[in-house]
């Protein structure tokens, strides 16, 4: 298809991810004080969405506790700043085997494996705007460790959103992920249009190179909205790169830790750099109202 810049941009903030990098830089928030500070600093930088998962407030290791959401949710609520909510649902899906010799049993110790319900768990408890829905089953970095999401998972876990009127967040690491996606909307488990976002460059999903990326980009029918990232050093490119391909845009400390070389950053200087790359393009930022009509959301506070 034709490039079609988007001149309407909004931008998400993945604020904290689930990755190892609570001690490589010391403006990667833990608790949840901290991650709903950086989130409603991200928001008054122009991000309409933050994206966010919880971690251990002692330790800084991902977590699944449902106070602990409920408290980031909370509190991000009652900032004075608007924003839509994004809550993770992709944790619960880790498998790590045993040695490549003896890969049963796997290592109870490091596996994450629970239950669609489980894993849902602190979206109906929170009932966010949008939610994450990762597409497909991967080998990440890690020797033997796989992110698991079954078809049958995927179907379950697809259900409850539309039944909670949580808006799903496809997460698509690689083509496939977008083949199944369509599957999940042709069959009625998800409804249509649909929101993505491209995950570009994690390893050992879709690499970060233009021609992967534009694959993607023209496997996503013509109605859905979507964004796109990619890692580290490449993430203000991609930023780029999406609103020329007709996508938004997300940026945040959890895909990468720098504004420069040597220079950590806040995710709000992430936002802002991000902002400057997408007006510089002659390109208008849009908020979390405007989102909201556009990805047809559903605010509601729980009781």
């Amino acid at each position: 298809m034709p490039l079609q810049m988007n001149r309407e941009v909004f931008i998400t903030c993945a604020v904290t991810g689930s990755g190892g990098t609570q001690d490589k830089s010391p403006h990667v928030p833990r608790s949840p004080a901290q991650i709903a500070e950086s989130a409603i600093d991200a928001a008054r930088a122009g991000a309409a969405i933050v994206h966010c998962h919880v971690r251990d407030p002692e330790t800084g290791a991902p977590s699944r506790r449902l106070d602990l959401y409920r408290e980031v949710t909370d509190r991000i609520r009652s900032a004075e700043v608007d924003v839509v909510l994004n809550l993770t649902a992709g944790m619960g899906g880790d498998i790590v085997f045993g040695s490549t010799e003896a890969p049963f049993p796997v290592n109870a110790e490091a596996s994450d494996m629970i239950g669609a319900t489980e894993r849902m768990a602190h979206i109906r408890e929170c009932l966010p705007e949008i939610c994450t829905l990762d597409c497909g089953t991967m080998n990440f970095a890690e020797a033997d460790y796989v992110m698991t999401n079954t078809p049958g998972m995927l179907r379950a876990m697809g259900s409850m959103m539309t039944e909670l009127g949580v808006k799903p967040e496809i997460e698509a690491f690689d083509t496939g992920h977008l083949w199944f996606a369509k599957q999940l909307v042709e069959e009625g488990t998800l409804t249509s249009p649909a929101l993505v976002q491209l995950c570009m460059g994690v390893p050992w999903g879709a690499p970060n190179d233009l021609n992967t990326f534009m694959a993607m980009v023209n496997a996503i029918p013509k109605d859905w909205s979507w964004s796109a990232f990619s890692l580290g050093r490449d993430q203000m490119p991609f930023a780029a790169a999406s609103v020329l391909a007709g996508g938004n845009v997300r940026v945040g400390l959890e895909d990468n830790l720098f504004l420069e070389k040597g220079v950590l950053a806040t995710n709000a200087q992430l936002v802002e750099r991000a902002a400057a790359v997408i007006e510089g393009m002659g390109a208008r930022l849009i908020g979390p109202a405007e989102v909201r009509d556009r990805l047809d959301l559903t605010l509601r506070v729980p009781a």
